[in-house]
């Protein structure tokens, strides 16, 4: 398996981000990201001016984040046009983009809004998995972090340093929750999602002061994608391949700011070969199979209860018997404390 790295949800200048395509693109080079999946409002501008295609070693890919209001925002991708969403709820939102051949995830579908800034409101959704939704942001980088800061001071330390910010150590325990009973029903796709503006001001085509820039958000969040083979440099094929990938649910979510996450895999074994992403019956038993590119504490979960656990460990091998929705979580200890690393997509087992 070829494994990419993703920066997923990324505004530009095309919308409401201070950076231009280029200059995200370097940023994500310069942080080790593969692929730009950029997500701006409303709008396929990044790509009508030729932007979607390899900038270096980094595959920007163009997508639309539809911008319903209040809340209920939707990743597109693979859709030819930005989609009119005015009379249309976010329920027929997603019929379209699907129509379309495309596929979507809900956007920061838990967001309850800021204790402190009260211009963010709310932007979640009632059914963070409506039917024909591929799947939804499991981890929203900048709307779960920012709504866990209760204190002014936590805004600035977090500001300072936002890799060490005990907001960061883990996702939302109910988006774990709703993506385990929303997999029990259908195959659902969880990525990291990072909701990127670098917030500042452009002067005279500088970004003089940024908030978080591209960058430094870049290192903090993304999502892995796991190919058949390497990019082939025709940005059509690589972008389709990108797009398979994570319809597929063979990605899988990691802080690579902790420690390089490339290299890990789940996949089971049975009367079939099965990897994230896969539906099989579970008749007849499959064999669990975790590796990790270093020792973590890792542990198999099976519709959100553990099924098995090793502390330290490069792999984890368990059975599994039962129908259910399997995933892996690794954490490691930094900075003191036990912090998520890695979230696979699940193996779903059916009965």
């Amino acid at each position: 398996m070829i494994d990419l790295t993703c920066a997923i949800h990324v505004h530009s200048d095309h919308s409401d981000g201070t950076g231009t395509v280029r200059e995200i693109a370097a940023d994500a080079a310069a942080a080790g990201v593969d692929v730009v999946l950029l997500t701006d409002h409303d709008t396929l501008s990044a790509r009508y001016h030729g932007h979607e295609r390899w900038h270096g070693s980094v595959l920007v890919c163009v997508g639309e984040e539809v911008t319903m209001r209040p809340g209920h925002h939707y990743l597109a991708f693979g859709i030819d046009a930005p989609i009119d969403h005015r009379d249309l709820t976010p329920e027929q939102v997603v019929a379209e983009v699907a129509r379309r051949g495309g596929f979507g995830f809900t956007g920061h579908p838990f967001s309850v809004g800021s204790p402190l800034l009260a211009k963010i409101p709310a932007a979640g959704w009632e059914d963070p998995t409506p039917a024909g939704a591929t799947g939804l942001e499991v981890w929203s980088l900048v709307t779960d972090t920012t709504e866990r800061l209760r204190r002014w001071r936590d805004v600035l330390r977090f500001l300072a340093a936002p890799a060490a910010a005990p907001q960061l150590d883990h996702p939302r325990p109910e988006a774990l929750a709703a993506w385990d009973r929303a997999g029990a029903e259908r195959r659902v796709v969880g990525i990291g999602a990072l909701d990127a503006h670098q917030f500042g001001l452009r002067i005279a085509g500088r970004v003089p002061l940024k908030l978080m820039s591209y960058r430094r958000t870049f290192e903090l969040l993304r999502t892995h994608v796991l190919l058949e083979r390497p990019p082939s440099g025709d940005a059509d094929a690589d972008r389709a391949a990108v797009y398979a990938a994570l319809r597929a649910g063979r990605c899988y979510i990691a802080r690579d700011e902790l420690a390089q996450a490339g290299g890990f895999r789940f996949w089971g074994e049975g009367e079939q070969h099965v990897e994230m992403g896969d539906e099989a019956p579970a008749s007849g038993g499959f064999t669990l199979h975790v590796r990790l590119p270093r020792p973590a504490d890792v542990r198999i979960v099976r519709d959100g209860v553990e099924l098995a656990r090793a502390a330290r460990a490069s792999s984890l091998t368990a059975p599994a018997r039962e129908p259910g929705v399997h995933r892996v979580e690794v954490t490691l200890r930094d900075r003191g404390r036990p912090r998520t690393w890695i979230l696979s997509n699940p193996i779903y087992l059916r009965g």
